[in-house]
């Protein structure tokens, strides 16, 4: 694999849209639990990134990509768009790779790129929550983010199986 590098998205064009739908429906497709259920159209990714697009244009939202020599291959989004009492925090989600891009340390680089995202966004805090025994909740582990414990029967796999959710949160 060639060498990937991060950017931050100002605005979302219609390419980077397709391609983003392509990283999210290989996501679901591969059994992530994202949100999304099987089988997902290429219309309902679209209208989902739509909806960021419009969140990211609004302030309400950071979002990060990965690039390699093909294109897109991962993700990440900060929500910025907090109640008053809780401006100095973000929810992290959407952390998405693309199979092609897995195991080549692209998670941690897009996680430490989310961190850094939400300095320069003057956030002190980040929460996330994942599918408990996920690849995914090992990786926030190992990148020092702190658990505080798991909610069972939280959401369905893409496949329509019932999963837990851990729950996590980083001081940045």
């Amino acid at each position: 694999m060639s060498p990937v590098t991060l950017e931050r998205l100002q605005a979302l064009t219609a390419d980077h849209m397709a391609q983003l739908s392509s990283v999210l429906l290989d996501c679901v497709e591969g059994g992530a639990s994202v949100g999304f259920m099987q089988p997902m159209t290429l219309d309902q990714a679209f209208a989902f990134w739509q909806r960021v697009g419009a969140g990211v244009a609004a302030g309400e939202r950071a979002l990060l990509v990965a690039r390699d020599d093909v294109g897109i291959v991962g993700t990440v989004q900060l929500v910025l768009d907090q109640p008053d009492n809780q401006m100095h925090r973000a929810d992290l989600c959407k952390m998405l790779v693309h199979r092609r891009g897995r195991r080549l340390g692209l998670g941690a680089a897009l996680m430490h790129g989310a961190e850094d995202m939400a300095r320069v966004c003057g956030k002190k805090l980040l929460v996330l929550d994942t599918a408990t025994g996920s690849d995914a909740e090992r990786l926030y582990a190992r990148l020092g983010w702190n658990r505080v414990g798991v909610v069972p029967d939280y959401a369905h796999w893409p496949d329509g199986g019932l999963c837990g959710t851990t729950i996590f949160y980083k001081a940045v």
